[in-house]
């Protein structure tokens, strides 16, 4: 068998040892691996009348001696985008395929990349990413194309797992700063605003708050009122001995009766880029309080650099519970992580959209923080 691997999408810790792992397991077992560089523009920009060239750019042959090492840096070696073949808009269609953009765009070229699988020779796929990136791998099943997924996003936001790789570093991460960034929040006596990635779900932002002993977390569930979140941190200001106090957002947060802060031109997936809710935030507390404010985005730190023990752990099981199911012939699955206990699922739990946060269970409303008062029964990471 051959079999194709890609990752798309944002990257996160974890992606090369994952990668690793299903090059070894597979080549193990007497077959091959072909990487797809970019995510699924690796197929999308493949030009089937022009097999040398610039297709050397999209694929990747992969064996054991290439990625010997790959699993000593983060971020992902095949590179990732955020590319939907069946969503292109007209100023990203190939120039090899514009005469098949017929009508107005968004263009739907899944056509063109099942001929593209057909082309390569490949037999499976193993995409890697969230619940975009694997919308469409949930597409290529419904072809008919065997596809086994491996769930990775920083938000752990896919349904049918309780994990996805890179979650546990970015909390990791978070908490890292969080606590370092209460020297300088401590000393100035201020109010610090920590502005922390997700779109949907306020995982992190409730996760890392908890951890790190945040006074409060707001979260992308909850729409929020700026005056109420500036008196509670003011009262938590006042009782801490060093007088400073904290807050945690996530970037997909929304005021009360608000929108949520985006940016740009919609990707592929009809996402807008997020971020800035800390920053208005932050203004908007200090014109209510008068006080000094520091505001820090994490942003990109959160999901750079190598990743943790429990990250690395679940990564390379993940590859290789994906590559025995890929080269066993089942098709149509997502590994997953449920109940403690690694297994899969049928793919089609990612067409339920991003899973986010039990917040009658794990969250207050009305004092902007996380309310853990039962762990009985939930999954390692709550949500």
């Amino acid at each position: 068998m051959r079999i194709g691997i890609l990752t798309g999408g944002g990257d996160v810790p974890g992606l090369n040892p994952c990668i690793k792992a299903v090059v070894d397991r597979v080549i193990d077992d007497g077959h091959s691996v072909i990487g797809l560089r970019r995510g699924w523009a690796g197929l999308l920009e493949y030009d089937l009348d022009d097999p040398e060239g610039s297709n050397e750019r999209l694929v990747m042959p992969l064996n054991q001696e290439v990625v010997r090492k790959i699993d000593r840096t983060g971020g992902t070696f095949l590179h990732t985008s955020r590319t939907n073949p069946q969503r292109v808009r007209d100023n990203d269609v190939p120039a090899f395929l514009r005469d098949q953009a017929l009508g107005e765009g968004p263009h739907d070229f899944t056509a063109h990349t099942l001929r593209v699988l057909d082309h390569l020779g490949i037999d499976a796929m193993i995409p890697i990413g969230g619940d975009d990136t694997l919308s469409y791998a949930l597409r290529l099943h419904e072809e008919g194309f065997p596809v086994v997924a491996i769930p990775k996003t920083m938000d752990n936001d896919v349904h049918g797992t309780d994990y996805c790789v890179g979650f546990s570093t970015a909390v990791t991460r978070s908490v890292e700063f969080i606590h370092q960034l209460r020297t300088s929040t401590g000393s100035h006596e201020r109010i610090a605003v920590v502005e922390l990635f997700g779109r949907y779900s306020g995982e992190t932002s409730l996760i890392s708050a908890y951890l790190a002993s945040v006074d409060r977390a707001v979260i992308s569930e909850v729409p929020f009122d700026p005056e109420r979140l500036a008196a509670l941190l003011m009262e938590d200001k006042r009782r801490s001995p060093s007088n400073y106090a904290m807050v945690t957002i996530s970037e997909g947060a929304t005021y009360t009766g608000g929108d949520i802060h985006l940016s740009g031109e919609a990707d592929a997936f009809g996402h807008r880029k997020l971020g800035g809710i800390g920053q208005t935030t932050g203004e908007m507390i200090k014109q209510l309080t008068g006080e000094d404010i520091i505001v820090q985005q994490l942003g990109y730190l959160m999901r750079s650099g190598r990743p943790d023990s429990l990250d690395l752990m679940v990564a390379t099981n993940f590859a290789v519970m994906a590559a025995d199911l890929a080269v066993d012939g089942e098709k149509g699955r997502m590994v997953a992580l449920r109940s403690g206990t690694y297994t899969n699922v049928p793919i089609t739990v990612t067409g339920s959209g991003a899973r986010r946060v039990d917040v009658d269970a794990l969250y207050d409303v009305n004092a902007y923080r996380p309310k853990v008062r039962q762990v009985a029964g939930k999954p390692m990471f709550l949500y």
